[in-house]
């Protein structure tokens, strides 16, 4: 049976370390790091499948140098740092380092293993493992799309509809909007939904390691390869792959990508043995495909393959009406979490909210909603508790409102209120154009003509 790794990382005096490996001894294979250096080539020799960094510093310098120097190794693997001391400023460094989860001394052992399961439970041999049988809850119910947007609506329509076969998917929308989730809703509602969901971070994918994170290696396949690993088309047989971001893929990796697929075949690097494949490949970009394909960026091909059922995924400013709902969700996500009573935002904050475009979708909402949790009081949330980058971010986005609205009723004065000639003037499609004269509430008031 398989055993995931978890490596350790703090100073010797930090009493957590103990606690920590007291924890989860029974579960996994732990194994402490006193001295972080060249923790690079600590990852990479012994296979570890998780690392834990903690600290009783005031500073988040230590843990946040750990996290950075694993992020120069992978985005793949989960990191889960543990501090005694906690403040906005590391809230928002933890999300711009991809830090998957944080918890403060005391931490309670159930959620620290709840956290564990959720960013490891990829593994089927952890939910046979590690997870009580009453405990174990489909995957979908875990991550829910949550919604009631007309848009939405149709999404979640049309992934069922696709769920019922199993030609590829190609998921397009910009980053935040949830590509992830449209992928796991489609795995869950498939007939493959008894079977392993892999994923793989294309963009974040070195060259040198495509093969082996692909296809997996034999022992002695190069130096420090002391163990077979089995790649992500291996790991996801039977099941589903979700090739994530792979507009950013160089075109050797998507020739080698392309060839599995019509192969449905794979061979590890340093073995002569083939393995055949049986899987389901749902793939996602925050890009444009057509316009790579034109670039020469994204090989024809592959997009051939891919794209035979397709979904895109509406921004969040195009779906306001979940808005809300996803604050709600999001506060009761982080009521259970940080044991706290927070009971929403006030009026006058969710109106701010309204207003603003969230570039970086639902993605963005919920980092910010988890940033605000630390210095939340236990009451409706007004404006002025939210945390200073937001507010920030909130202060500029209604700045530009201001100018783009100004901007927009200039442009259709000028053009005598003709749409067609607004759009190209203003460089937006008519869609576009449409939906920010709905926004703005401008209204039609030519001058009577003399």
């Amino acid at each position: 049976m398989l055993n995931s790794k978890i490596l350790i990382v703090g100073n010797r005096d930090i009493i957590s370390i103990t606690q920590i490996d007291r924890v989860i001894s029974d579960f996994f294979t732990s194994v402490e790091v006193h001295d972080p250096a060249n923790i690079f080539m600590k990852i990479k020799i012994n296979d570890f499948d998780m690392v834990i960094t903690c600290s009783n510093h005031k500073t988040s310098d230590g843990v946040l140098k750990v996290a950075k120097e694993v992020r120069r190794y992978s985005l793949d693997i989960p990191i889960i740092v543990i501090t005694e001391y906690s403040s906005e400023d590391l809230a928002i460094a933890a999300i711009k380092v991809k830090i998957n989860d944080y918890f403060r001394l005391p931490f309670s052992k159930e959620a620290i293993l709840e956290s564990i399961h959720q960013h490891l439970s990829k593994d089927s041999f952890l939910k046979e493992k590690f997870i009580p049988e009453q405990k174990m809850k489909p995957q979908i119910d875990h991550q829910p799309m949550v919604s009631k947007s007309i848009s939405m609506k149709e999404v979640k329509e049309h992934l069922a509809k696709i769920a019922k076969t199993d030609s590829p998917v190609l998921i397009t929308g910009e980053s935040g909007t949830g590509k992830e989730l449209a992928a796991e809703s489609i795995h869950q509602q498939s007939h493959r939904n008894t079977k392993t969901f892999v994923c793989l971070n294309c963009s974040a994918l070195p060259e040198n390691l495509v093969e082996s994170e692909l296809f997996g290696y034999s022992r002695g396949a190069f130096t420090g390869a002391i163990s077979a690993k089995p790649g992500k088309f291996a790991l996801a047989e039977g099941g589903s792959l979700f090739l994530d971001e792979i507009g950013d893929m160089s075109l050797y990796a998507q020739a080698k990508i392309l060839r599995c697929i019509e192969k449905k075949e794979i061979s590890p690097l340093g073995s002569t043995k083939v393995i055949s494949l049986n899987i389901r490949i749902i793939a996602a970009t925050n890009k444009d495909p057509e316009k790579l394909m034109e670039k020469r960026k994204f090989r024809e091909d592959l997009y051939y393959r891919l794209n035979v059922a397709r979904v895109h995924m509406p921004p969040l400013r195009e779906r306001k009406d979940d808005i809300s709902l996803l604050i709600t969700h999001a506060i009761e996500k982080m009521n259970r979490r940080f044991q706290r009573k927070i009971r929403g935002l006030s009026d006058e904050a969710m109106a701010i909210l309204f207003r603003y475009d969230w570039p970086g979708n639902v993605r963005e909402l919920m980092n910010l909603i988890e940033a605000a949790f630390i210095y939340l009081p236990a009451h409706n949330v007004e404006y002025m508790d939210l945390p200073k980058q937001l507010k920030q971010r909130l202060d500029i986005s209604e700045a530009v409102t201001q100018d783009e609205r100004k901007l927009l009723v200039s442009t259709l004065l000028k053009t005598r209120w003709n749409k067609s000639r607004a759009a190209e003037k203003l460089k937006w499609s008519r869609t576009t154009l449409y939906r920010k004269i709905s926004e703005y509430n401008v209204v039609e008031n030519r001058s009577p003509e003399r």
